[in-house]
């Protein structure tokens, strides 16, 4: 990734990471890339975020090729996890080690508890403090846990330029840089990275759209520090981000499922053409073919969630686990859920499942759906009526409508 202009005397110099495929057990097939950012201003120069620390020279490579990396006179910390500040102690060894790194108040915790050793020059700005570059103005926005503590935003008022950290990104890197030169795919990764990374903290992302609306931003272009840049339509992401964070969503059932002799599998595949025969729209999702990020981006914008599990050693099947463990840290809200299983001796699953769909707060169809061992015909039927019941619970469940106010449209 060679420099990117992206307005006069603004560039992209970040760097993208084509071979990365696991972020914190986020499946990453498309990679990644650490946007990272250079304001040569008529007064002062600003670099905003580093990159990955394995791709330091790259980005000064990236640096050089616009200017002397010394003659950049201030470094903003949007966000202090290792992906955009690895590479701050030897950018600073480079460029002067007195240069101002501004950050957040949680940002110098978090700068300084992963740079101990260091004596950086942290400069803490509060919300609505402004940096003049000359001919352009930085103003700072704090967005605390989006998706850590130190979280913030910065915004170029003169250019209409935001530079929003790990909001509004994707983990995807290829041959495009804006969302002009990307269909509606590129939103797919959008919601991937909403579901998976801030999806925890729904609640923070919509006061925050709330709170952007009321500062009436003239934003032009959205630059988060991983994957496109939003140049066409900044406000769509915003749109979208809104119907995410208040948990959205439309007539669709997820149906995970793993097996271990193929009865649970025949019980999924009943539930899931009785859940369709009511108009509804219905994938499902073996647990060993689909990764646990990509069910997640599924179930986002999913009304209900079915879950099927054989039993083992009297607990529930130990795919089955690792799914449910990583959907309740995420924390879904407003969905329906349903479980189902085969079992040959005692038959648990079925129950402990219905005990992890009430603590992450599921709407439960039902006691759920259990077949000794090979399912017959009646039982095949059972679970296609469930299906049905579940499809029509789907169509019946209200769904929040309100949307972000016109003005940030």
């Amino acid at each position: 990734m060679r420099p990117l202009k992206l307005a006069e005397g603004i560039y992209d110099v970040g760097v993208k990471d084509w071979n990365i495929r696991d972020f914190h057990g986020y499946s990453t097939h498309m990679g990644t890339s650490y946007n990272a950012f250079l304001i040569v201003g008529s007064q002062k120069t600003v670099l905003i975020d580093t990159v990955k620390e394995p791709f330091v020279n790259q980005f000064m490579e990236n640096i050089s090729k616009i200017i002397d990396p010394k003659e950049i006179d201030i470094l903003v910390s949007n966000h202090a996890e290792m992906d955009h500040s690895g590479a701050l102690p030897r950018i600073l060894h480079q460029i002067g080690a007195d240069k101002p790194v501004y950050c957040s108040k949680m940002g110098e915790r978090a700068l300084s508890a992963h740079f101990p050793t260091r004596q950086i020059n942290y400069q803490v700005v509060k919300p609505g403090t402004d940096i003049s570059l000359g001919n352009y103005t930085l103003s700072f926005i704090e967005t605390r846990m989006l998706h850590w503590p130190d979280s913030m935003f910065t915004f170029i008022k003169e250019a209409g330029i935001l530079f929003s950290s790990d909001a509004f990104g994707q983990h995807y890197a290829w041959h495009e840089n804006f969302d002009d030169e990307m269909g509606e795919g590129l939103f797919h990764h959008a919601k991937k990275y909403f579901a998976n990374i801030l999806l925890p903290y729904a609640g923070k992302v919509e006061k925050l759209l709330k709170s952007m609306e009321e500062m009436d931003l003239d934003i032009k272009m959205i630059c988060p520090d991983h994957g496109i840049l939003w140049r066409k339509n900044p406000r769509e992401i915003i749109r979208r981000y809104g119907r995410w964070a208040r948990h959205q969503s439309k007539e669709k059932v997820i149906v995970i499922y793993d097996t271990m002799w193929n009865s649970t599998e025949k019980m999924a595949k009943e539930i899931v053409d009785g859940a369709r025969s009511t108009g509804v729209e219905v994938i499902p999702m073996s647990v060993r073919n689909w990764h646990r990020s990509d069910i997640m981006t599924e179930l986002i914008d999913a009304r209900a969630l079915m879950v099927g599990s054989p039993t083992l050693n009297n607990g529930i099947f130990p795919t089955l686990c690792d799914v449910l463990c990583y959907m309740k840290g995420l924390k879904p809200q407003k969905k329906l859920g349903a479980a189902f299983g085969s079992y040959g001796w005692s038959g648990e699953a079925v129950k402990l499942l219905n005990k992890e769909l009430d603590d992450m707060g599921f709407e439960r169809l039902d006691d759920g759906l259990k077949t000794l061992y090979v399912p017959d015909k009646d039982q095949l039927t059972a679970a296609y009526d469930m299906g049905v019941r579940m499809g029509e619970a789907v169509k019946a469940k209200s769904n929040p409508t309100e949307e972000i106010s016109p003005p940030l449209l």
